[in-house]
């Protein structure tokens, strides 16, 4: 299935930039980063969307969907970046990765059919994750703060993904998909631009980093735009759910390649994920 096979491998360049991310983990100001990957990323698309976008299909719910998109792919990036800066991946991950729950129940708004099948093989997808990042190794302090505040922030970071998948892919129906995918990130970089100047930012924190942020930049740029893609095909809703493997793919690559060995109970947890992925796939 197309849809399902563009989600997995949009959750496979995810996972890459998050592993990439890790360079510049937690105490690192967080507007520079999140600008200068928007920006890097939109960068990317200019030249081929400008080349080969369809502007004349743009209708105009096309255009209002796909800047709500980017008003909604604001909120989920800067809210990510928040989380992960105050808290651990096995406290922030398994929120954010339950964003297929929220992608469904929108799904079912929108009219579309939904059978419990669905939820089934989203609920395997969503546990597995919060079983890989719960079982993460973690050690906890007394000197740690708590974790409501970034629980808050994954919560919203959830539905923002959730909202910008449904919308974008919305606005792909509507319209034409290329400029869509370039209008919502121009108003993500645009919102994210306009916080960078309030509260007077610097750039100062990426010295020696801007090749690794404008990377990091690229791909979180394709791997949107293949979920945004699918808006046209059968089953995208599917693309939306395969995307959140990216935190599994993530600690999977991280085990392979940086020797990040993996306990039992989180090759379990992997494989649930997968055994979810595989129903999905076959009822498409």
């Amino acid at each position: 299935m197309l849809a399902l096979g563009l989600g997995l491998t949009a959750a496979l360049i995810w996972a890459v930039h998050d592993l990439l991310a890790r360079k510049l983990s937690q105490g690192a100001a967080l507007l520079p980063i999140v600008l200068v990957v928007l920006g890097a990323g939109t960068l990317a698309l200019i030249g081929p969307v400008m080349v080969l976008g369809d502007w004349s299909a743009l209708s105009g719910a096309a255009l209002r969907l796909a800047l709500a998109a980017g008003l909604a792919f604001a909120l989920a990036i800067g809210t990510l970046y928040r989380a992960f800066s105050i808290a651990p991946a096995r406290i922030v991950s398994p929120i954010i990765g339950a964003y297929p729950m929220l992608s469904l129940a929108i799904a079912v708004a929108q009219g579309r059919a939904v059978t419990a099948w669905d939820w089934l093989s989203v609920l395997a997808v969503v546990a597995g994750i919060a079983v890989v990042s719960l079982t993460s190794q973690w050690q906890a302090s007394a000197k740690d703060p708590s974790p409501l505040p970034a629980m808050g922030w994954s919560f919203l970071s959830a539905c923002g993904f959730a909202m910008t998948f449904a919308l974008g892919q919305e606005a792909a129906r509507q319209g034409s998909e290329l400029p869509v995918i370039l209008i919502t990130r121009i108003t993500a970089l645009a919102v994210i631009g306009g916080l960078f100047a309030i509260h007077r930012s610097s750039f100062g924190a990426l010295r020696g980093n801007w090749t690794l942020v404008c990377l990091m930049g690229a791909f979180d740029a394709l791997a949107l735009s293949l979920v945004t893609l699918s808006g046209r095909l059968a089953f995208a809703e599917y693309a939306t759910v395969a995307s959140s493997l990216f935190g599994v793919g993530t600690i999977l690559l991280a085990s392979f390649f940086l020797n990040e060995k993996l306990r039992p109970v989180q090759w379990i947890g992997v494989g649930v994920v997968f055994a979810g992925i595989g129903l999905l796939s076959a009822q498409g």
